[in-house]
């Protein structure tokens, strides 16, 4: 932004925080608000919480400066604030409430960052940002060099100091930070998280920004569908995909990962129990300051689920105007259809030529084909006098599953499991592979019976070969036990 004259009467009569510094109520609104709403890290407060902690504010400044200091209600204070001409709060309901609530705009909270820098402090630091801007400058230049060579070498580089820093402490060299290094490194800290809280608010106000113009457009659209969610679209790209979408993406992804979380817990437990950072008296809120991302983070979040439900609650209303106009048109043409339907149709009304002209070609009739007609011999039928053998006719074996599940039942009535194996042998298999088949069959269908796979049983039988002696065949299966 160019600072010349034009630009900076320009904010100063339209920017809110300039507007904040020029007010003669800037020392009553920054104080309040920066307890309020800074200090306990607040996003949201309903109007009646906030109106009666005002009221509580006003109360100890009239007993001190005179009833005539701030005359007016908390509540017409919080509304002037909120007011378009000022913009130093933003009063909003909630979805699912009936109570207004209000909460800082991202120019308030630069304007009270911008008033907490003109203090005076007892310790100045500037060890941590030489620090903190050289290893910026070193990951830019690593993570642009394209040089295979070269960023190997600087790898290599890092490791050598590594094994240097390894091989001293192990020596027992260990160098740690003095009290001023700490406070130093502490207060960039603060300031850093801080500014990171106040980022979260200007992200979620681009978004609601965005929000605000696509329910114009919704409301004044006319127009298909698609154009307009085309363009809407685009807008949410252009943030998204912005600088500052992808960082606060970036920081999202970083931070909703449990074992980072862990881990900062664990650093802040360990640097807040340092004697150096005990002198400098730090916030109690600062023990869970990632828990503060990560709920301003939410905030931003659910700013992008409300453009999504426009979206949705846009084309859920346009699909139902459309049905509703289809049905109109149909229910139109029924009442119409059955209003005709009485009366008697005039001579003339409508008369259709033929669209075309039927045409039929001679050569595209099928010729002729006579019938044929089977002819049927009259001839004697005779009994034949083959010499076939008819005994595999009547050869059919027929297995008698009840005589099996008597078998079964009989032999349970004495123990409680039986095997397959020692049903066969008990009674030994007259049929061969197609009454073992049978005895499977009533064990899936008929009986409560456990399959052991970790262990086989081999069950044989004795059958009738090709030339008429008796062979004795074997089948290997898994063991199955009959239980009563």
């Amino acid at each position: 932004m160019p600072i010349d004259y034009e630009t900076l009467d320009q904010l100063r009569q339209t920017h809110p925080a300039w507007r904040l510094l020029r007010s003669e109520h800037a020392p009553l609104v920054v104080s309040f608000l920066q307890r309020v709403f800074v200090t306990p890290n607040e996003r949201v407060i309903a109007q009646s919480d906030l109106a009666e902690a005002l009221a509580d504010e006003l109360f100890a400044l009239r007993e001190r400066l005179g009833q005539a200091t701030f005359p007016k209600p908390a509540l017409d204070y919080l509304n002037d604030w909120a007011a378009n001409d000022k913009g130093w709060l933003r009063k909003f309901y909630r979805q699912g409430s009936d109570e207004p609530h209000f909460d800082l705009t991202p120019a308030t909270e630069k304007a009270i960052a911008w008033l907490g820098t003109l203090a005076e402090r007892s310790f100045v630091g500037t060890e941590s940002r030489l620090l903190t801007l050289f290893e910026l400058l070193k990951q830019m230049n690593a993570g642009s060099e394209t040089d295979p060579q070269a960023r190997v070498a600087e790898l290599q580089r890092r490791r050598d100091e590594i094994d240097v820093e390894i091989s001293r402490v192990l020596a027992g060299d260990i160098p740690l930070l003095d009290d001023s290094a700490l406070k130093d490194r502490f207060q960039q800290f603060t300031a850093l998280a801080r500014e990171l809280l106040s980022d979260f608010r200007e992200v979620e106000h681009n978004f609601r920004g965005l929000d605000r113009h696509v329910r114009e457009r919704i409301a004044l659209w006319d127009g298909a569908k698609g154009m307009l969610l085309e363009d809407i679209m685009g807008d949410r790209d252009a943030i998204v995909d912005s600088d500052q979408g992808r960082s606060f993406r970036a920081f999202w992804d970083f931070l909703m990962s449990s074992a980072r979380q862990e881990e900062l817990s664990t650093l802040l437990e360990r640097v807040l129990s340092l004697p150096a950072v005990g002198q400098l008296q730090p916030e109690a809120r600062l023990r869970r300051v990632h828990y503060d991302w990560l709920e301003a983070g939410e905030h931003t979040q659910r700013t992008v689920a409300l453009l999504s439900q426009q979206l949705r609650r846009f084309l859920d209303d346009q699909a139902w105007l459309e049905n509703r106009r289809i049905m109109d048109l149909l229910r139109g043409i029924e009442s119409k259809a059955l209003a005709l339907r009485e009366t008697p149709l005039p001579d003339g009304l409508m008369q259709i030529a033929e669209p075309a002209a039927d045409i039929e070609l001679p050569m595209e009739r099928p010729l002729f084909t006579p019938a044929q007609k089977p002819r049927i011999a009259d001839v004697q039928l005779e009994a034949g006098d083959a010499d076939v053998d008819t005994t595999a006719l009547f050869s059919q074996v027929v297995i008698d599953r009840a005589q099996l599940a008597w078998h079964i039942r009989h032999t349970l009535q004495d123990r409680t499991q039986v095997s397959l194996r020692e049903l066969c042998l008990l009674q030994p298999l007259q049929h061969g592979l197609a009454e073992l088949i049978a005895y499977l069959q009533l064990a899936s269908d008929v009986f409560k019976t456990v399959v052991d796979e970790g262990s086989e049983e081999a069950i044989a039988w004795t059958s009738a070969g090709p030339d008429g002696q008796e062979q004795t065949r074997q089948a290997t299966l898994p063991r199955v036990i009959f239980v009563r």
